[in-house]
């Protein structure tokens, strides 16, 4: 089985697909991991987008059941019918921006204060982030995620609200269960 899990930054993509992953001894691959390069400090340079729908196609073909988190919208045709399910994450703007908030500062730490380009790209990213529910944003938005459900050839749910993450990995295999006969 091969499920993607797809939503907003800050939504809880990559802490479900872990946790799912943990609870049904399947493998996680994220999105992040293919499409930025790695350097000391993360998320600065991108992957060409040959090089992370190669690397990712790559790893997700060689695995029975994976769950990939986060936003393959604009990778490849390819990822329209990779997946046996799709679920999207929806969370109230305002704690998802509090909890995207929390996790960059953690992240970056005293470099926020003490570096000047690492504020400024942090900076920049929030504000991206926080168009994510703005519906005439031509980004990475809930507008798009809606449109590429209606592309994606496989089942799908949405799993909206400030849920535990146990409550939605319930949902998930609920889902699976109810729909795989697994």
């Amino acid at each position: 089985m091969k499920i993607t899990i797809f939503g907003a930054s800050g939504s809880g993509t990559t802490t479900l697909a872990r946790s799912l992953s943990q609870r049904l001894g399947w493998v996680h691959l994220d999105a992040d991991d293919y499409y930025w390069a790695k350097t000391d400090i993360p998320f600065q340079n991108k992957q060409p987008k040959e090089v992370r729908n190669e690397n990712l196609k790559r790893d997700f073909e060689v695995t029975e059941n994976v769950i990939v988190s986060g936003s393959l919208v604009t990778w490849s045709e390819y990822w329209n019918s990779a997946f046996d399910l799709g679920v999207l994450l929806r969370l109230p703007h305002k704690i998802r921006m509090e909890r995207l908030r929390n996790r960059e500062k953690k992240r970056y730490s005293e470099k926020l204060k003490s570096d000047i380009e690492i504020k400024n790209k942090y900076e920049a990213f929030i504000a991206w982030a926080a168009k994510y529910d703005d519906t005439s944003f031509n980004g990475r938005s809930i507008t798009q995620h809606k449109n590429w459900i209606k592309l994606l050839t496989c089942e799908t749910i949405e799993i909206e609200g400030d849920l535990t993450t146990d409550a939605r990995i319930n949902i998930v295999i609920e889902k699976i269960k109810n729909t795989y006969n697994i």
